[in-house]
């Protein structure tokens, strides 16, 4: 869900994702698939605002 929520991010051009194994590459290419619902990336915006939209800046998103 990760992964498939950063690719609809306009602003997000390559995520980096460091697979170690084949079968973690396999994984993550999977969120090329995702097609998460607008109830849930709207949900994912309240949760994790837009750098520059207003939002905090990615060091107050790490609990």
């Amino acid at each position: 869900m990760a992964l498939g929520w950063l690719l609809s991010r306009p602003g997000v051009t390559a995520p980096i994702i460091g697979p170690r194994t084949a079968d973690q590459l396999d994984r993550s290419l999977g969120a090329l698939t995702v097609d998460l619902a607008e109830a849930t990336l709207a949900r994912l915006d309240e949760l994790f605002p837009p750098v520059g939209d207003g939002g905090p800046g990615p060091e107050a998103w790490a609990w």
